[in-house]
């Protein structure tokens, strides 16, 4: 059985607009469970009804059959007992009390919602200037008291509804085999014809049943521990305000979550403060209000600077001004902890540290000050100095002496010369050109160059496309970063060293322009596509593609040898690896890859084996044929000799003038003579 989404607890505790996005999904679905569950019981009772109507007027007319009523009365009286028992009560269970429960458990959530809101919104008011530790710590204890309640219901409604997806499927299972029991019951006392299939297929249904019903309690269960285990993994996190020794700051993030308070002007002093989920992606950060399905950009924050403010009589205040100065936000984190996590999260985005391989590493290094105001470098070049590899230090000449790839060292290639894999002097190529490709003439026609339009799913304009049969079709992002002559393709090391010279002979030379294409993976070729026209721009035969390896650290950067004939006047095949940047799918198309050539390998094995058996069949055929030719020749012997026999009883004496009309096949054999019968008797 499929697996069941459910809704996830661990989430609770964060409460975000996604988490309740979702929630809402599930409710429309018990209330649409509710609907339908009402109908059914309609329905059945109605059922259930007439079969004591049924039973009832069976009695009536059993008083004046005295055998009608030992053998029907009974009969019908059972069968209304077993839809009582079978279908009636499961369907009225699941509708009084798992339906009710779900009902009870949502206004009790929306109860605690409502005071956890409510004590948020008493603890974010405490004045700064005039604080009172009896009235902090009164508030502090009522959020700690919300917001243990909300958690606490909240995991337990999203139990109740992970529960109700598998119950749904027992609500409307069981009272119809109940039905289809009692029936079959009631026949059985009348009649031994049943047949023993739709029996093996009640007991299947049954059992589908308890397997669902073993497989919920195991859920169940599951999820009762993971709530005592998120319970008390939470008790800390329900303070407002955590210890910061238990919780330290992380001063090196990219990327950053959570709730906060944003300042509205009303007029020209007064201000109102309105809580919202914030998130940023990518250079943006983005606002979702709780009932939204989706969040809005509220700022571009490249380039943008940050610094704490002493905002009114809120604490944990940070403003965030755009770079070019025309729109900024105050913004009131919950806490100390986020509020510092907040200001560096921002500085490291402002600086767009998000765009290099290690984000969190170059952050570690450069953030020194995370309540400072930020200008990043304006420039181009210099925005993308953190995209550079640490190879660019090295001298040309280290090239060649160098045993490493781009991120890490490789035991394997530290054995062998780098020259045995790539030349030092190979010039790299950083724009899209075709590959060779003479020694696949009926292909020339689907390159790049021709400029014909393709659909990356297998449709053309106005002729069916070579890929259309293939039952592999796999679309990616990608980015071209170059390409080279390699000298082997036997080892990933190849792709690994190629990687290290393309992008450190990007940063030497400026070049940060890429192509971005659609890689298509079919079980025939890959095709690179122009996204906005769909024509070819590169097809890679798969059976040419020989090595394909990811980047063994930065998992975006992915390549693959293609190895192709020098062309007419050159026989010699030469390797070329090509070097793509993807969006973090690098171990996603290197699978997709090695699948399609898996698939095609065992095409070509089937072909094989078709081919084997037709050759058999027309082997058999041939002989078949040979032997109906030698049984006609030995038909057509016996015929002839009866006949010479009969011509010479009819006339004893007198042999002239007679002659015999002999078959072609005799014929054939009278003028090959001798020798031609004795060689048509060897080869039969």
């Amino acid at each position: 059985m499929p697996g069941i989404d459910k809704l996830p607890i661990e989430e609770t505790l964060e409460d975000s607009p996604q988490t309740r996005s979702l929630l809402g999904v599930f409710e429309e679905d018990a209330a649409a469970i509710s609907n339908y569950v009402n109908q059914l019981f309609q329905a059945m009772h109605r059922v259930y009804d007439a079969q004591n109507e049924l039973s009832a007027a069976t009695h009536l007319t059993s008083k004046l059959l005295k055998e009608y009523e030992k053998q029907l009365s009974s009969c019908h009286a059972v069968l209304s007992t077993q839809l009582a028992d079978a279908m009636m009560f499961p369907i009225t269970q699941f509708k009084e009390r798992d339906l009710k429960e779900i009902l009870t458990l949502k206004e009790v959530f929306q109860i605690a919602s409502n005071d956890h809101d409510a004590a948020i919104t008493r603890y974010s008011r405490l004045s700064k200037r005039r604080e009172n530790e009896k009235i902090k710590a009164e508030v502090t204890e009522d959020v700690y008291t919300s917001r243990k309640k909300q958690h606490q219901t909240m995991m337990h409604y999203f139990c109740a509804l992970n529960t109700l997806q598998y119950k749904k499927k027992i609500a409307v299972l069981e009272p119809l085999l109940g039905y289809m029991q009692a029936q079959i019951s009631f026949f059985k006392m009348g009649s031994e014809n049943l047949t023993d299939q739709l029996e093996e297929f009640l007991t299947n249904i049954g059992t589908s049943v308890q397997n669902v019903r073993r497989e919920m309690e195991c859920e169940i269960e599951n999820m009762q521990q993971t709530i005592e285990d998120l319970e008390v993994a939470s008790d800390p996190l329900y303070l407002p305000d955590p210890d910061p020794t238990k919780f330290p700051v992380h001063r090196n993030l990219t990327r950053k979550a959570g709730y906060l308070n944003a300042r509205n002007k009303t007029g020209l002093v007064s201000s109102s403060w309105e809580r919202q989920f914030y998130f940023t992606q990518g250079g943006n950060l983005m606002s979702q209000a709780r009932g939204d399905v989706a969040g809005g950009l509220v700022m571009d924050i490249d380039n943008c600077s940050v610094m704490a403010v002493d905002c009114e009589d809120r604490r944990y205040c940070f403003q965030i001004t755009s770079f070019d100065g025309k729109k900024s936000s105050i913004l009131q984190a919950e806490s100390k902890k986020d509020y510092e996590e907040w200001i560096c999260t921002i500085n490291n985005i402002s600086k767009q540290i998000y765009l290099s391989e290690n984000p969190e590493e170059i952050a570690a290094r450069v953030n020194q000050s995370a309540l400072e105001a930020v200008t990043p470098s304006p420039s181009f070049q210099q925005r993308h100095e953190s995209m550079r590899p640490t190879v660019q230090s090295r001298p040309p000449a280290a090239r060649t002496s160098s045993t490493g790839s781009l991120g890490s060292e490789s035991p394997a290639l530290s054995a062998l010369s780098l020259d045995s894999l790539v030349a030092p002097d190979t010039p790299i190529q950083f724009d899209i050109i075709s590959p060779v490709s003479e020694d696949l003439p009926g292909q020339a026609k689907s390159s790049g160059q021709s400029g014909r339009r393709t659909n990356p799913f297998g449709e053309t304009g106005g002729s069916k496309s070579e890929t259309e049969d293939s039952i592999l079709h796999q679309l990616f992002i990608v980015r071209f970063l170059g390409s080279m002559e390699v000298k082997s393709d036997e080892s990933p090391d190849v792709v690994y060293e190629t990687m290290r010279q393309i992008l450190a002979a990007r940063a030497i030379h400026n070049i940060f322009r890429m192509t971005e294409s659609h890689l298509l993976v079919t079980c025939d070729c890959l095709k690179l596509i122009d996204p906005q026209t769909q024509v070819t721009r590169l097809r890679f035969p798969l059976p040419c593609v020989v090595l394909y390896a990811t980047h063994q650290e930065n998992k975006r950067l992915f390549g693959f040898v293609l190895r192709t004939s020098g062309g007419r006047a050159d026989s010699r095949q030469t390797s070329i690896c090509y070097i793509f940047e993807s969006n973090n799918e690098g171990e996603k198309i290197c699978d997709s890859v090695g699948l399609a050539k898996q698939i095609a390998f065992h095409a070509e094995l089937d072909r094989k084996a078709s081919e084997k058996q037709k050759e058999m069949e027309r082997v058999k055929e041939k002989q078949q044929k040979e032997l109906t030719k030698q049984k006609q020749i030995e038909k057509d012997l016996e015929e002839q000799s009866r006949l010479i026999a009969a011509s010479n009883r009819s006339n004893p004496s007198s042999g002239e003038g007679q002659f015999v009309v002999l078959s072609s096949s005799q014929s054939e054999d009278s003028d090959l003579g001798e020798d031609g019968k004795k060689k048509r008797e060897s080869e039969t």
